[in-house]
């Protein structure tokens, strides 16, 4: 007898099921044969990822731009040493041959490894001195926006997914992942990367489960400051921007980019000091 494999919640560093109790089943692509149950994430997951979130996201920013690049490079290589359960999900849950699997899991390795150098290297691009008039020394500095809520695309590319996230994390953020439906099934051994790349509880969280459920409280949440939408639905895209116009959420619409800079300014805010000198 084969055992239908159920896959958790990822809240806060654990492995928690959904708090509804409810699952649904994830076949295998193009057919009726059931390859996982996932669990259906309700409003309080949501809410409670993002209390837990909140709580982390402070201790991420806080430290240094080398150890975050470490933390990052060592999901790329916790992401190599779970080749072989990347690649059966892959083939299996998804029909892909032996090569365009394993280039999945390259590509996202891959990926992991761009941003890890990035940690320390995007605030040399936008931090400045400014030129002004009068006795101050003026200076502009990143700073992490806080808690971002990720709302994947439903046709599954899972080095987008890994960029996504990781464009996220660079700037000292925390994320709450709402993951698509062309592979939800990969929230397990993903999850299972960052539990042990000595990522901080809290600083990731997946869900899965129907859009359409939550997305009313992704948008009025107050502690979430910011939404990168990447789903292909431009209708609930324009809610959730007409619902966090009394918040002040920034929206960061679909794009075609990867890999690049300007995702992670995307999630960086602009600080500018004042210090008096030759007084």
């Amino acid at each position: 007898m084969k055992v239908i494999k159920t896959v958790k919640l990822f809240i806060g560093g654990e492995f928690p099921r959904t708090e509804s109790g409810r699952s649904y089943s994830f076949n295998k692509s193009g057919t009726e044969e059931q390859y996982a149950r996932l669990c259906q994430a309700s409003r309080k997951d949501f809410r409670n990822s993002v209390e837990n979130s909140r709580k982390s996201q402070p201790g991420w920013a806080g430290k240094t731009a080398f150890l975050r690049s470490q933390i990052l490079y060592r999901m790329a290589e916790m992401t190599e040493g779970k080749r072989v359960e990347f690649v059966d999900l892959f083939k299996n849950a998804l029909g892909k041959s032996e090569a365009d699997a394993n280039k999945m899991v390259d590509d996202a390795i891959d990926t992991f490894v761009y941003y890890s150098g990035f940690c320390d290297k995007y605030q040399q691009v936008m931090g400045a001195v400014n030129p002004v008039s009068g006795p101050f020394h003026n200076f502009t500095t990143p700073e992490a926006t806080g808690v971002v809520t990720l709302i994947e695309a439903d046709e599954f590319n899972f080095a987008r997914l890994v960029d996504n996230i990781c464009a996220i994390l660079v700037g000292g953020n925390s994320v709450v992942a709402i993951l698509g439906k062309g592979c939800p099934a990969v929230l397990a051994p993903l999850a299972e990367v960052f539990k042990t790349s000595d990522l901080p509880g809290g600083v990731i969280n997946l869900l899965t489960g129907d859009l359409d459920e939550i997305k009313g409280f992704i948008g009025n949440h107050m502690e979430v400051r910011a939404i990168s939408f990447q789903n292909e639905r431009e209708d609930v895209y324009h809610e959730l921007r007409t619902a966090s116009i009394d918040n002040m959420k920034r929206m960061i619409p679909r794009r075609n980019k990867e890999r690049s800079l300007d995702l992670i300014l995307d999630f960086v805010e602009a600080k500018t000091v004042w210090h008096p000198i030759g007084v």
